[in-house]
C-alpha cells in the first residue's frame, strides 16, 4: 500500500507517459500500479480536454498545449482533485507546486502555483 503523497505521484507519472506516448493508461508503466493512482489517471485522461480548457482560461496568454507535459499534467491531476473536493484545495495545490518543481523547474512550479491560485479564486468567488 502506498501513501496518497506516492500515489498522486503515480497518477502524475501515468498521465505524463500518456500525455507524450498516447498509449493506454499504465502501458508504459514500469512496476505495480496502485488502484487510487490509476482510477485518477483514468478519469483525468477522460476528461483531459475539459481540464486543460479550464487551465487554458486560467493561462494569461498560455494555452494548455503550450505547456510542458509536467506542469499540464500537474494541473490536470490538482484541477481534478479540487473538483473533487476529496482534499483540501492548499494540498492539491501544495502538491502540484511540489510536483513541478521536483520534475520540471521553480519557473514551472510558479506557474503552476498562479494557474491554479487563479482557479482557486474565481470557483470561490
Amino acid at each position: 500500500m502506498v501513501s496518497r503523497r506516492q500515489a498522486r505521484r503515480q497518477a502524475l507519472f501515468l498521465l505524463y507517459q500518456w500525455d507524450l506516448s498516447g498509449q493506454p493508461i499504465g502501458s508504459q508503466y514500469a512496476g505495480e500500479v496502485d488502484a487510487w493512482a490509476r482510477n485518477v489517471a483514468e478519469q483525468v485522461a477522460a476528461r483531459a480536454s475539459e481540464l486543460d480548457e479550464r487551465i487554458t482560461a486560467a493561462s494569461e496568454g498560455w494555452t494548455a498545449d503550450r505547456l510542458g507535459a509536467v506542469e499540464r499534467s500537474a494541473l490536470r491531476v490538482a484541477l481534478h482533485e479540487l473538483r473533487s473536493g476529496e482534499v483540501p484545495a492548499a494540498v492539491a495545490i501544495n502538491e502540484a507546486v511540489a510536483f513541478a518543481k521536483r520534475y520540471a523547474s521553480e519557473d514551472a512550479a510558479r506557474l503552476v502555483n498562479g494557474i491554479l491560485g487563479r482557479i482557486q479564486r474565481e470557483e470561490a468567488a
